[in-house]
Parts: C-alpha cells; structure tokens; sequence
C-alpha cells in the first residue's frame, strides 16, 4: 500500500438502533450521492460483523481534507430511536469488541496512526461517534 496512514477516523452512521444496515446499504447511500463508492473502508454492524468497504489502499472519502491518509471505520447507529437529531451512544458491545479488534489490526499495520472520531477532526460539526 503505497498510502501513508497517519489517522483511524472513527464514523457512525447516524441510524436509528433498530435499523440493521451494512456496507451495501451505505453504498447504495453514498452512490446516491455521487460518489464512486462507499467513503468507509470499514462498517460494522450492529451484530458486530464486520464488514469491508472501500479498499484500504484507495483514498476514502469521510473527512474532509484528511482522506488521502486515513483509514475510515463506521459504527452502525449513534442516534435515538425516537429523535434521529440526537446523537445516542447506541453500540453495542458485539460492536465495541470488533471495533477493539480492528483497531489493534490497524495499530499494528499503522503504528503512526491516531485513532481519533470524525467530530475530532477540524471544521466538523459533528457529534459521531
């Protein structure tokens, strides 16, 4: 991989809990949109599957000014069931254990790179994750 990894920018997807979306979903979303593909690289569901979404060695498209050296992991959900404005830590712990997992993978494969969420990273106004 010729990318030089400096951040891991952890996503949400901002849906509801009760909606069991994956990387196809999300596709089809970003595809809607415009893009090419899906912008993550990574989704994982709210079973905590893991899924893969765009390859790690081509460019995301999920924080502005920062993909070309980021990695992309998007957590399924991260709003209330009755109120899709209000930012809710939803996960589950099926998804926080294969976020653990993915991470450590990522920190031995990038060992420069800062894990950070998309609302840490500059001019967004963001709550995810």
């Amino acid at each position: 991989m010729k990318r030089v990894i400096t951040s891991i920018a952890i996503h949400c997807s901002a849906t509801r809990p009760s909606q069991d979306i994956g990387a196809a979903d999300i596709t089809a979303w970003h595809k809607k949109q415009g893009w090419r593909t899906i912008g993550y690289h990574w989704v994982i569901r709210r079973d905590g599957t893991l899924e893969k979404g765009r390859d790690e060695a081509i460019a995301g498209a999920h924080v502005e000014g920062h993909n070309a050296n980021s990695v992309g992991v998007c957590l399924v959900g991260g709003v209330a069931q009755d109120d899709f404005t209000k930012p809710e830590n939803n996960f589950t712990p099926r998804q926080f254990a294969t976020l653990k997992r993915l991470l450590t993978d990522l920190a031995r494969r990038f060992p420069d790179a800062v894990v950070k969420g998309h609302r840490d990273y500059p001019k967004v106004k963001k709550a995810c994750p």
